[in-house]
């Protein structure tokens, strides 16, 4: 018997396939529809990997049961297409991006149809399309209107070789994970979705949805809701180190506080801090790791003290050092923070390193080998009320879970700080240096204030560009592409608005992340 020519079958049914459009999602609304939907991929040069046809294969075959038990099923493919692994890819072999987004693209194209996957390719999108990302702006558009986009200066993950800001999941070891090059903390100003207006919602929402524990779990430890008390620390300089703990109890052990090397108020102090060149060696060391790094628990401790300028303990006046340590991350809480060796892991493997007193606070508990966990017990070593004249709060005897709401209770009344519920959940950072990325339908007026294009002027299409990195001014690729830049702004606007065009500024040269097409759909 002749063997089968597998690979004839396959084509011929394929072409069958797509000549007829067998796949299609229909119109016909007495059937019962089904939505079936997968990940888009990026679209590289290597083409598809193993990470693809296993998930897809397994929605196909959901996708084609529900077909045959008669369901209208719409099961679209796309491409994830604008990034920086493209553009990468364009600079090093000199090839436009969209050249090579297009080439890529027909590739994966052709191994997904070779695949037999049941996708409807009418509804193919890709999102450097204008007709897709169109909608992208205008959604960036309408957060900005609600307040939820916004420009901020802050410190970001910045490749020396990429010249662009990564997440924190792009840098491994110090470097960039797609060039290898090195990364750097660096001021810049970016664009910011504010997620944190839905920490809460997002939180009680996990409750409505149908996801495995552990995964919950993980979203409700990433978005960390914790409440406690933000405490005002004075300082000898006079100004206000403001610090945020669940556990306010403990205020009367912390015997030290931490501030982030990139603390605003260490420029304030330069004159009057006595080692300011060990603290920059420090502030620049600092700079070359992730926020990852600098706050993984394992690591050995590290950190300078501020000599010229100490804390007051405000439920002691005691004056405590005050060191900078990278385990402090201007982006959570204040930036600052006490530390309460006794009974935090961490703050006890820094004090014993620096020598720092370390105070116990709970009857009975041992620190001498290791920190005590303080959830439990009943307090010691708080003054006797009456006996300083700073304090007449006095916790001993009580459980921990009484000092908790009395120091609260303390700390408000006497304008100590407030009762603050906190959140781990950051804004995300929307903005990038690079040329291949959805454009911001964003311009400056006569003040430098970011304002929005009109909807009628969407979608802002890409220039067309010669180069593809950072100008010599530091500006993104953008910054290249003047005429666009200014000529683009003033006569969409001014068609659109009648304003007149010496108030209008150049358009924002930054684009948007690969995220923000990739996730919109």
């Amino acid at each position: 018997m002749k063997p089968y020519d597998f690979t004839a079958i396959e084509k011929k049914w394929q072409a069958y396939w797509e000549a007829n459009k067998t796949f299609r999602a229909g119109t016909d609304y007495s059937k019962p529809k089904y939505y079936a939907l997968v990940e888009f991929p990026y679209p590289s040069g290597q083409g598809l990997h193993i990470g693809h046809p296993r998930p897809y294969t397994a929605m196909d075959i959901v996708a084609r049961k529900r077909r045959l038990e008669g369901y209208n099923v719409l099961f679209p493919m796309g491409w994830d297409a604008f990034g920086l692994p493209t553009e990468n890819f364009a600079i090093k072999n000199k090839i436009h991006p969209a050249i090579v987004t297009r080439n890529n693209v027909k590739r994966f194209k052709e191994q997904l149809q070779s695949l037999g996957l049941s996708f409807d390719w009418d509804r193919e999108i890709n999102t450097t399309d204008p007709k897709y990302f169109h909608w992208t702006q205008w959604i960036f558009l309408k957060m900005f209107q609600k307040g939820l986009a916004y420009k901020k200066e802050m410190a970001v993950n910045w490749c020396t070789s990429c010249k662009v800001v990564l997440a924190n999941e792009e840098v491994v070891g110090g470097v960039c994970e797609r060039c290898g090059g090195e990364v750097v903390r660096k001021v810049k100003s970016q664009w910011m979705l504010k997620i944190t207006e839905y920490a809460q919602r997002l939180l009680d929402d996990l409750d409505e949805v149908n996801y495995l524990e552990k995964i919950k779990a993980t979203q409700r430890n990433w978005i960390g809701r914790s409440t406690g008390a933000e405490v005002d620390f004075a300082t000898t300089t006079g100004d206000t180190l403001k610090i945020y703990t669940t556990r306010p109890d403990t205020l009367f052990g912390a015997t030290y506080m931490v501030i982030s090397p990139e603390h605003p108020l260490i420029e304030k102090w330069a004159d009057q801090l006595e080692n300011m060149d060990e603290i920059r060696a420090y502030q620049e060391k600092s700079a070359r790791k992730s926020d990852f790094e600098r706050t993984e628990m394992a690591k050995e401790k590290t950190g300078v003290q501020l000599k010229g300028v100490r804390g007051i303990n405000p439920v002691n006046d005691k004056e405590i050092p005050i060191f900078i340590s990278d385990y402090v991350l201007m982006s959570y809480g204040t930036g600052a923070i006490m530390a309460v060796p006794a009974h935090d892991s961490r703050d006890y493997a820094f004090a014993k390193h620096f020598g720092l007193e370390i105070r116990p606070l709970v009857e009975g508990c041992d620190v001498s080998e290791e920190s005590f966990d303080a959830k439990e017990g009943i307090v010691c070593n708080s003054p006797r009320a009456g006996v300083t004249p700073y304090c007449d709060l006095s916790l001993n005897g009580l459980t921990i879970k009484e000092a908790i709401a009395a120091t609260k209770k303390y700390v408000k009344d006497h304008d100590l700080g407030r009762v603050k519920i906190n959140y781990r959940l950051r804004d995300a950072i929307f903005s990038r240096q690079r040329y291949w990325g959805e454009p911001f339908p964003v311009y400056y007026d006569a003040d430098g204030m970011p304002q929005m294009l009109p909807e009628e002027c969407l979608p802002l299409l890409l220039p067309e560009v010669d180069k593809f990195l950072p100008t010599e001014t530091g500006e993104p690729p953008l910054g290249h592409a003047v005429k666009w830049a200014w000529d683009t702004v003033n006569q969409k606007v001014t068609e659109v608005s009648k304003i007149d065009n010496q108030t209008i500024f150049p358009l924002e040269l930054c684009t948007m992340p690969g995220f923000a097409g990739s996730s919109a759909y």
